[in-house]
């Protein structure tokens, strides 16, 4: 699976996978989530929150992880040029982007749906507020800025008696949305943390889902060329397969309007 190599496998297990994201595709775009009905769970979970609701969060996520498994995609059946890091890269984002939505939908309560989805919110507007301070934006008269959108979000918390907002954790995010998709939260982190190695460039990661390919010597000892372990990659993709089915099934139940009881 190295880009040198003149044949570059079979690469059937990422179908499923790659299938799945397909079915949102159109002529040229993705298709977004459709908006959650009025009387729906998902609805009533957002009233309160407006505009800083979860629905716009899980579907925000969600077309990014359809995103980056369509570049996947592309790089395995169009280009054709697959290299030891990049479909750890792609599939780490993925992951991180269905998991999100995952854990959006499926906290216990409606109390801690709304606090997850501000947590989230705040920590986007956090960030914004970094960038607009590296390039010393300057806000328009009526905009408002990344600092004084976070305060809006941080009021909101306190007036519906939220407790604080944490700076929202990747690991957490991840660990807590594979238990609710009965998957095995230990082995998800596990693939998770291999996949951002890879994606920053650490050594460690090669011991531990990179194939040895070739072994040649040196002046100073051997060179190692590394290439992806299927194996790996393949639980990798099946991950981000459950979480991406997860997520479709939750949000399919949960922005359609409830049954009214009948009347008497």
């Amino acid at each position: 699976m190295n880009a040198s190599a003149p044949e570059l496998g079979n690469f059937s297990y990422l179908a499923p996978l790659f299938g799945a994201a397909a079915e949102y595709r159109a002529e040229d775009h993705f298709r977004l989530l459709p908006d959650p009905e009025v009387r729906s769970s998902l609805a009533t979970d957002d009233k309160p929150l407006h505009p800083w609701g979860a629905s716009k969060f899980i579907s925000s996520s969600f077309s990014a992880g359809l995103l980056h498994v369509e570049a996947l995609t592309q790089l395995v059946t169009e280009a054709r040029q697959v290299d030891p890091v990049s479909p750890w890269t792609l599939l780490r984002a993925a992951l991180e982007n269905f998991a999100t939505a995952v854990w959006l939908l499926d906290g216990k309560d409606r109390v801690e749906r709304r606090h997850r989805t501000l947590t989230l919110w705040a920590e986007d507007f956090r960030n914004r507020a970094d960038h607009e301070a590296d390039v010393n934006h300057i806000t328009s008269p009526w905009g408002r800025t990344g600092t004084q959108r976070y305060e809006e979000v941080r009021q909101l918390a306190v007036s519906l008696g939220l407790p604080g907002l944490p700076r929202p954790s990747a690991t957490k995010i991840i660990t807590e949305a594979a238990a609710t998709a009965q998957m095995e939260p230990d082995q998800t982190r596990a693939l998770w943390r291999v996949a951002s190695g890879l994606a920053h460039g650490r050594f460690w990661p090669n011991l531990r889902a990179a194939e040895v390919l070739d072994l040649n010597r040196g002046p100073d000892g051997y060179l190692v060329n590394f290439g992806v372990d299927d194996e790996k990659l393949e639980k990798l993709s099946k991950a981000c397969l459950q979480l991406l089915q997860r997520a479709e099934r939750r949000y399919g139940a949960r922005c359609k309007a409830m049954e009214m009881p009948a009347r008497s």
